[in-house]
């Protein structure tokens, strides 16, 4: 194998031990739900999912699994603040 490929594998491998480089702005995903399939994208920065729930609440069970599994290198969403209940 030539030297110059060889230095290019182990440059992949340094930088797959550094997530931190890495800043995922537009991002489609097809997620295989519990109760379906859905797509979960990530665009200039805001997240969308087309499950019911993210429609509601704007965060759904799974943008949050996809900002755990890519922790550090896609942006953090805000949870949405509890709603007092008057009685």
């Amino acid at each position: 194998m030539q030297s110059s490929l060889i230095s290019k594998i182990e440059k992949a491998r340094r930088y797959a031990s550094e997530p931190h480089r890495l800043n995922i702005t537009d991002l489609r995903i097809a997620f295989a739900g519990d109760n379906g399939d859905h797509e979960v994208t990530l665009a200039n920065n805001e997240w969308h999912c087309n499950c019911d729930f993210f429609e509601a609440w704007h965060v759904c069970s799974h943008t949050m699994a996809i900002e755990r599994i890519m922790s550090g290198m896609v942006p953090p969403q805000t949870l949405p603040e509890p709603q007092l209940v008057s009685a």
